[in-house]
């Protein structure tokens, strides 16, 4: 059969109705018959996962989506309507299906044909069979992070009801599994020392690697420690360690290679910024994968949305809370509130870590190549698609020098970083304090570092930084994890990295469980009664809201509330005994015959 009539046959509805069918092959339609018999029919198939196997970017108003927008799912960022699972408000009957099982199915078709090809052992087929084995773990990993234990499938199953009714397989035996197929993937993939053809590269598949293995040793861990349902009953603290250790040495493996840096032309004031919003990065030194925009071919509406300080969507006061003072301190107490007080001030790069007034706009900046829009103050107040929800509005991701269409849908060209150097540097640093942060600080101050020295901070003093202040969702935690944690969710801000974090950390009850997100001090600070909103904006509930404040009338300090409090008087209720994980379709448990539980709680 020609390739074209498989990928016709394997883009077509496959009516896939439970887990018995995970991996079946529509019968009648796609035929085996030497399948994938040059390395170019190879790759004319594996190009497909390219397009779904990968962090797109993109953004969508009112509540934001893909890679600069996913934070809104978090503590980071609010739009402004509730999250529903942050709120507890997820239903059984909204569960999702598993739809990354058929793309499974169809890597595993590639996988089990390989056979077939006559060039076998050459270059370009170890590129692209590492590649398969990389989608792979990769659509595992999602179904893990969404729904814990999973059934592994690794080839083809008969068409035979009883044969394809599969149990779930535990956490660990995923977990190995997909860091099994991640080292085959590794011992396949071509070495790379740029990004420049933006394929998967060896790199790449140590970086996930080291991803998987901090996410299911950190997650035993913190789940165990907290005694609930979502941990493996069976695992041990060895085990723990060896995920933990396996994290470091993938992402120790990347470091030694002396290839990768930290993107850094010595402007402390902007290099951090520059990089997110450069359309090619292909000889970028720290990205090390990323997928390229053009804003016409393929584009996607970050700029569309955020350009003007909007989308439906503002950066949260706790994510600008955790950015340390410019001699790497906490803001807290009387700082922090004086600060405050005058809009764009706590955001200053005079005061603060520079990474903050890359991320997030400050006084005048302007946010588009017309040079029609200066964001000051912020555009608040209103439902519409460029209007903000926090007081604080995102830089980060925005081509403010892009001179295509501005305000047109998919005309924008950021580009989507798939894996940094960062990325690997924060997962080394944050194995090694969950291994041992005192014997291994050193370590971990010096993976740190070219993070600090981008921007100009100063080297990372777990002393100094240690934030005890009792508003802290970390106080608790030892100074190590702590300030590892923090440099993570600063590095990292709005990439749609924090709520796997959370989730890995069991760490909604310190940070999502009776919270609720809170923007700019408005109350008691110049946004109050500024000429810019010409008296437009109304806080008085008896007249009708258009903005929301925290506290009550007269209160001296207000802030600004993204989401109508109104039904969540106690904030956030994210359950931690169901949400950590996403209910199954109840279809599926019947399809199964009981061989898939639901999830805890559900």
């Amino acid at each position: 059969m020609k390739l074209k009539h498989i990928l016709i046959a394997l883009s077509a509805p496959l009516l896939l109705t439970g887990c018995f069918d995970l991996d079946k092959e529509p019968e009648g339609v796609l035929s085996t018959a030497n399948p994938f018999a040059s390395t170019g029919e190879m790759e004319n198939y594996i190009d497909q996962f390219y397009e779904t196997a990968v962090r797109s970017q993109g953004f969508d108003a009112g509540g934001g989506n893909h890679i600069a927008g996913t934070d809104v799912n978090s503590d980071n960022m609010a739009g402004s309507a509730a999250n529903t699972r942050l709120a507890g408000q997820l239903t059984l009957g909204g569960a999702s299906s598993l739809t990354n099982y058929t793309y499974i199915r169809n890597v595993n078709f590639f996988l089990n044909n390989l056979d077939n090809c006559a060039e076998k052992g050459s270059t370009a087929y170890n590129q692209l069979a590492g590649e398969g084995y990389y989608f792979r773990a990769w659509y595992y990993y999602q179904l893990f992070i969404n729904y814990g234990p999973i059934s592994w499938v690794d080839k083809p199953l008969d068409p035979n009801m009883e044969q394809m009714q599969l149990k779930r397989d535990s956490r660990t035996v995923v977990a190995d599994h997909i860091l099994a197929d991640l080292d085959q993937a590794i011992s396949l993939l071509s070495e790379k020392n740029n990004c420049a053809g933006m394929r998967i590269h060896r790199d790449v598949a140590r970086a996930l690697k080291s991803e998987v293995a901090l996410f299911e040793g950190t997650w035993e861990k913190y789940h165990k420690a907290e005694g609930d349902a979502f941990y493996d009953k069976s695992i041990s603290d060895a085990k723990i360690q060896n995920y933990l250790q396996q994290a470091a040495d993938a992402a120790k493996a990347v470091m030694d290679r002396g290839v990768w840096k930290i993107y850094s032309t010595g402007n402390t004031a902007d290099d951090y910024r520059k990089m997110f919003q450069t359309t090619d990065l292909s000889n970028n030194s720290e990205v090390l994968w990323f997928k390229k925009y053009d804003g016409d071919q393929v584009g996607n509406s970050v700029d569309r949305y955020l350009n003007q300080g909007g989308g439906g969507v503002g950066i949260t006061a706790s994510l600008v809370d955790d950015y340390l003072t410019l001699d790497g301190r906490p803001f807290v107490g009387e700082e922090r509130t004086a600060a405050k007080k005058v809009w764009g001030q706590e955001l200053a790069p005079t005061l603060r870590d520079p990474r903050l007034s890359q991320t997030v706009v400050t006084p005048g900046v302007v946010l588009r190549s017309d040079e029609s829009a200066y964001v000051l103050p912020p555009l608040v107040g209103s439902s519409a698609y460029n209007y903000n929800t926090s007081g604080y509005s995102m830089l980060k991701h925005v081509q403010i020098d892009w001179t295509g269409s501005l305000d047109a849908e998919y005309k924008g060209a950021t580009p989507a970083i798939q894996c940094r150097y960062a990325d690997v540097l924060l997962n080394y640093a944050e194995a090694l304090a969950e291994l041992d942060g005192a014997g291994n600080a050193q370590k971990i101050i010096a993976a740190v570092q070219p993070l600090r020295d981008r921007v100009g901070m100063p080297a990372m003093d777990f002393e100094r930084e240690y934030n005890t202040a009792s508003d802290y969702g970390f106080s608790g935690l030892n100074k190590y994890v702590q300030a590892v944690r923090r440099e993570r969710r600063v590095e990292q801000a709005c990439e749609g990295r924090r709520l796997t974090d959370i989730l890995r950390w069991a760490a909604a009850d310190e940070l999502i469980v009776n919270k609720w997100p809170q923007g700019a001090l408005f109350v008691g600070s110049n946004l109050e009664n500024n000429e810019f909103y010409g008296g437009k904006l109304v806080y008085d509930q008896a007249a009708g809201n258009n903005i929301y404040l925290s506290g009550h009338a007269g209160d001296a300090l207000r802030y600004i509330v993204p989401i109508n409090p109104n039904g969540y008087p106690n904030g956030y209720q994210f359950n931690v005994n169901r949400d950590y994980l996403l209910p199954i379709q109840t279809r599926m448990l019947t399809l199964t015959n009981g061989l898939w539980e639901q999830n805890p709680g559900w």
